[in-house]
């Protein structure tokens, strides 16, 4: 039987204005834990771009009032209610949660499960889930807390935007594209180049470039601030061929430049939209992909399998997960403005361990 105490520290986003000042620290008595939760003693938590779309009112899905920040996050076993048996969830077990608690399998159905945005996530000593909304890491996966906190969200949408495509699975000697060096980018070109495909990256900073190459021998980096039509770059990198998978971040602002550097048939995973166009520069997506023979899909991170999937993939494939700065939990205000300067290359985690 683990002892644990009455209250716990917890950060809340209280105002919805992008003000980091409102993100504040409170004690509070430990979570209740339901007849088919587990209690989880969080470990690391690591902020995605998400946080502070949350934090700015902008984020486009529900999110709580006062909610608790951070979809990401790792921890330990410490509790379960009375109808999850230890033999399932024994204490001390290494789990991760799933960002949207209900999916389980297959695209999302609902948008209003997320962690850290219509429900509490991680950042906080302690949680709560549904025994069935955690993943489970077996000890054959050896990474430390800090980088099994970056999977949840940031690992899992990288493997959905190289796996997740019924048919269309990435193979060895493909290429792939990651724009920009934050977390998604970073671990899916690690994925990349474990699974034996080509790589290249996109940034405006040669500075972030040159970190990210050498750390995940990334093949070809493209500076698109001097390449404004960095599609161009990207052909001339693959001998006019294109590549086969985009993981797309910008949105709107860049989809024109990521389907002109597909290949025939490729395709381009939106997984973020940091980059949105203005309303009279929106491309038309329609000639664009029907001229590439495109396939263009939106993802929302993926379900508990395709995390599975990817948890089974680390347990053969020792991959770095490129963390750029570790914080202190109590520093987690600092971990924001940090985050929220961009100069981050991978990944920005704050630490319970």
């Amino acid at each position: 039987m683990v002892s644990l105490p009455s209250k716990h520290k917890v950060f809340h986003v209280t105002e919805f204005n992008g003000s980091i000042d409102d993100i504040k620290q409170s004690t509070e008595e430990l979570p209740e834990v339901g007849p088919e939760d587990v209690l989880i003693k969080v470990k690391a938590a690591s902020l995605n771009q998400r946080d502070l779309m949350i934090l700015s009112g902008v984020y486009p899905f529900p999110t709580k009032k006062n909610v608790v920040p951070c979809s990401d996050f790792s921890g330990e076993i410490v509790g379960r209610g009375k109808n999850v048996s230890p033999e399932e969830f024994a204490d001390g077990q290494r789990v991760i949660g799933n960002f949207s608690v209900h999916n389980l399998y297959g695209p999302p159905k609902r948008v209003d499960d997320s962690l850290g945005g219509n429900i509490d996530g991680g950042l906080r000593e302690y949680v709560t889930l549904p025994s069935f909304a955690v993943n489970k890491i077996p000890k054959s996966v050896d990474l430390s807390w800090e980088e099994l906190s970056t999977l949840p969200c940031a690992g899992v949408t990288a493997w959905n935007g190289l796996y997740g495509l019924p048919g269309a699975p990435l193979i060895a000697g493909q290429t792939v594209l990651a724009l920009g060096t934050g977390g998604v980018s970073a671990i899916g070109l690690a994925i990349a180049k474990a699974a034996g495909a080509k790589t290249i990256v996109t940034s405006s900073s040669d500075e972030k470039l040159a970190k990210i190459q050498a750390e995940l021998k990334v093949d070809h980096v493209v500076n698109y601030a001097k390449n404004p039509n960095w599609s161009e770059e990207v052909l001339r990198l693959t001998d006019g061929r294109g590549v086969d998978i985009v993981l797309e971040n910008g949105g709107s602002g860049t989809l024109k430049e990521s389907i002109l550097s597909l290949t025939t048939g490729g395709q381009v995973s939106i997984i973020g939209l940091i980059a949105p166009a203005k309303q009279e520069d929106m491309p038309d997506v329609g000639p664009l992909a029907l001229s590439k023979n495109a396939i263009v899909r939106g993802i929302i991170v993926g379900s508990k399998a395709l995390a599975d999937d990817f948890i089974r993939f680390l347990s053969q494939n020792k991959i770095p997960l490129a963390i750029d700065r570790v914080f202190k939990f109590e520093d987690s205000v600092e971990a924001y403005k940090y985050f929220k300067s961009a100069k981050h290359v991978g990944k920005v985690v704050i630490s319970l361990n």
